[in-house]
């Protein structure tokens, strides 16, 4: 039980940090390519992201409007 909590605050707090909500920890080491990693993983969540808010818009905005 204790991994899965720790497993589940990890990847919240990882989130965060991709999102800009929280800063990264200083003492973590930073290195090239986990730069790159990172980098990489930002940008498809806020392609993700995007693709659903645009999903919802389709489905719940659009037919609303064309009443």
């Amino acid at each position: 039980m204790y991994f899965y909590k720790n497993y589940t605050m990890s990847i919240f707090k990882q989130l965060k940090e991709y999102l800009f909500i929280s800063k990264r920890d200083p003492n973590e080491p930073r290195t090239q390519w986990m730069k790159y990693m990172h980098g990489m993983n930002r940008i498809s969540l806020f392609r993700f992201l995007i693709a659903v808010l645009i999903v919802l818009f389709k489905t719940l905005i659009l037919p609303l409007i064309n009443k």
